[in-house]
């Protein structure tokens, strides 16, 4: 089984996360098991009622979409795998149940070999994987991981654009363990200079490991589908989410 992608990323730091977080980060590809996460989002969405209708018109992506709501069930799947190049990635697969209608949330982190021979996260967002943006981790004392993403790059079939600092948005996430709750929790904001907030989602779940369907059974395996035709998930030079610990508490 290969090294989990954020302990290639983190380095020594990642034995300074707490102990469930080391589990839940540690799923890697050839380990025989795909996670599930299930649990509340306190709040999710887009509060801003002026810019869902701009969202609903690229809700398609699986990326965005234009509900905002509260106390809104979700669960999560995370899939270790290599990707078309060999590298090591996870997928993650989000339904998020919104009343009457559920989203769709997809990404796809890979680890990429910087110029130095280091190792850095590039997330994939969306369904058809067409924005791209390096994530820069970091622990904090209590030992939760935070994350910042990076300049962000749009693919539009052959092209690929970087976006100017003034339309590109940034992703501030965090993720902990909550021992009084015996849940992991994570919050998340995206934020664009000129727009403000465009999407928030923050909670707490419930996660455990289940075994990968063995591909020979008749059904296929439980890891995700490669992506559409054209998809971008390719290596670059320029540019979820693992285990878990409480079985049946933490999931």
């Amino acid at each position: 089984m290969s090294t989990p992608i954020y302990e290639l990323a983190l380095g020594g730091k990642f034995r300074q996360l707490q102990p469930e977080l080391q589990e839940y980060f540690s799923l890697a590809p050839g380990s025989g098991s795909y996670g599930i996460g299930e649990g509340v989002f306190d709040v999710v969405g887009c509060r801003q009622k002026w810019l869902r209708p701009f969202l609903a018109t690229v809700a398609g992506e699986e990326a965005f979409f234009p509900e905002y709501g509260e106390r809104v069930p979700f669960r999560i799947e995370n899939h270790a795998h290599l990707d078309p190049f060999g590298r090591s990635s996870l997928t993650a697969r989000r339904e998020i149940f919104f009343p009457g209608h559920t989203r769709l949330f997809h990404d796809t982190t890979v680890a990429e070999t910087t110029d130095d021979g280091g190792t850095r996260l590039v997330d994939y967002v969306g369904r058809y994987r067409r924005l791209a943006t390096a994530l820069d981790l970091d622990v904090t004392p209590e030992g939760r991981l935070r994350g910042v993403s990076g300049a962000s790059r749009l693919f539009l079939g052959p092209l690929r654009l970087t976006l100017p600092a003034s339309l590109d948005a940034k992703a501030y996430a965090e993720q902990w363990w909550d021992a009084a709750e015996g849940k992991h929790r994570i919050q998340v904001k995206v934020l664009q200079p000129h727009v403000g907030l465009v999407l928030v989602y923050a909670g707490s779940f419930d996660y455990r490991l289940a075994p990968s369907l063995p591909a020979t059974d008749g059904a296929a395996a439980r890891e995700p589908r490669p992506p559409p035709s054209g998809s971008p998930v390719m290596p670059s030079r320029t540019v979820g989410n693992g285990a878990s610990r409480r079985g049946r508490t933490a999931g």
